[in-house]
């Protein structure tokens, strides 16, 4: 099989471009709702339970001790050590940018503003199956300690040859200086970040990839505890005119199939191009390393395609009803359709900034909005991990001036002890105006 051309619009949007809501994932919701409810009521036994079923890891210490962190980023090959070095700098200069402050604006009525406050503990989720992803790490720690978040935790599952988190992640949680870290993943993580063991402390909020038992576990604890995002398997969708290079679009589209129940979509203009992206998909595929081209294929066979579409403005009404993840504009002049653009986690600009270098080091998070959230939510910012307290510092002159709206307000809602708080202030602005 090779990746579809698609020409009837109908069938790609009933097709590739549908996607079946995690709520409509009967079987999963069940066995997530299983192991939240086993974490919270066992703890780290029920831990150790799903780390030795799922991971065939038998762990009694659930915590990874720092000095193991410490001998992983000293055994780092120099080059890679410098490559996430860069990452974390690179990511850390964006994110100090979006920084602000809290305010208070002084009138004669008084006062109003926002405290901005960061949030005392955040836990990181990283996945570590077939690839391990340090990087999530830093696209989520690094934000964290700009926005400055007291306390960094990270759940990563245990690889069975060694019983740890892959070294990779270690190391990468010892340069991006993160607090503690746990060989425990899967769902069984998040459970345990929400609601706490004897381990694993809570946390107020959650945020890394993960499968779609994962999601579904940040989804059902929502509430319990904050959920920065439901970043699912990784999504791009590449618009593309006559301009685009073939074989760049090509490996794009396999950049993110080799993940796993990773999807890979083209729009285009062109029918020529078109085929020559399907000839180098195979042609690529062939030459990939055959676990990774295996999930590729699969990817692109059964959840990717080309649709041939009759213009751009096409183009990004189907994009936007999509909701990528990853927007790729391989176009003759991308800056010029950015207004177009209402639905994605992230908007990749031409053929040299392309998407692999946001899964890396070109500085926002690559921890996006994916399964159509992209509609509401954005990717992991310092906003992510701070929160705004609301001041109210009203005088007596503001009172004077929207007291009577609000007890008016209150009278129409029915609700009388609210207007009863608001008469009582205005009755004693009366008297104390008559002395």
């Amino acid at each position: 099989m090779t990746i579809p051309i698609i020409t009837d619009l109908d069938a790609a949007r009933a097709g590739i471009l549908r996607r079946m809501p995690l709520d409509d994932d009967a079987a999963t919701t069940r066995v997530v709702a299983e192991i939240i409810a086993d974490v919270r009521q066992r703890g780290d036994n029920a831990l150790r339970e799903y780390t030795l079923r799922f991971d065939g890891v038998d762990r009694t210490a659930i915590e990874i001790p720092r000095e193991r962190w410490a001998a992983a980023a000293a055994d780092l090959d120099p080059a890679l050590r410098r490559a996430l070095l860069l990452a974390i700098s690179e990511i850390r200069r964006f994110h100090e940018r979006q920084l602000r402050n809290s305010w208070v604006e002084f009138g004669v009525e008084g006062a109003l503003g926002q405290i901005v406050r960061p949030l005392d503990r955040v836990g990181i989720y990283v996945p570590g199956g077939v690839a391990p992803l340090p990087s999530s790490l830093i696209h989520a720690a690094v934000p964290a300690r700009v926005a400055g978040v007291r306390e960094i935790v990270v759940c990563s599952p245990p690889q069975r040859a060694t019983g740890e988190p892959a070294a990779i992640v270690l190391a990468a949680a010892h340069l991006a200086g993160v607090d503690r870290v746990f060989a425990v993943g899967g769902a069984q993580a998040i459970a345990a970040m929400a609601y706490g063991t004897a381990s694993i402390p809570r946390v107020d909020t959650v945020a890394g990839p993960g499968n779609r038992y994962v999601i579904q576990a940040m989804r059902m604890v929502y509430g319990t505890v904050g959920v920065v995002s439901l970043p699912g398997p990784t999504e791009t969708l590449i618009i593309a005119d006559q301009t685009a290079n073939p074989r760049a679009v090509a490996a794009d589209l396999l950049a993110q199939a080799e993940h796993v129940e990773a999807s890979a979509i083209l729009l285009t203009t062109d029918q020529v191009l078109a085929e020559q992206v399907q000839q180098e998909v195979e042609r690529q595929l062939a030459v990939l390393p055959d676990a990774n081209a295996r999930a590729a294929r699969e990817a692109v066979t059964q959840r990717g395609g080309i649709v041939l579409v009759p213009d751009l403005a096409t183009a990004f009404c189907l994009a936007n009803e999509y909701g990528p993840e990853h927007l790729c504009l391989l176009i003759a002049d991308p800056w010029q359709y950015v207004g177009e653009v209402r639905n994605a986690g992230g908007v990749f600009l031409g053929e040299e900034s392309f998407e692999v270098l946001g899964d890396y080091v070109a500085g926002p998070s690559h921890i996006m909005p994916t399964e159509g959230t992209a509609r509401y939510a954005s990717p992991v910012n310092v906003d992510s991990f701070r929160k705004v307290i609301s001041l109210v510092g009203i005088n007596r002159a503001g009172l004077s001036r929207i007291g009577p709206a609000a007890m008016r307000l209150a009278e129409a809602e029915g609700l009388f002890a609210h207007a009863a708080a608001v008469r009582a202030r205005l009755e004693s602005l009366d008297t104390d105006g008559r002395e």
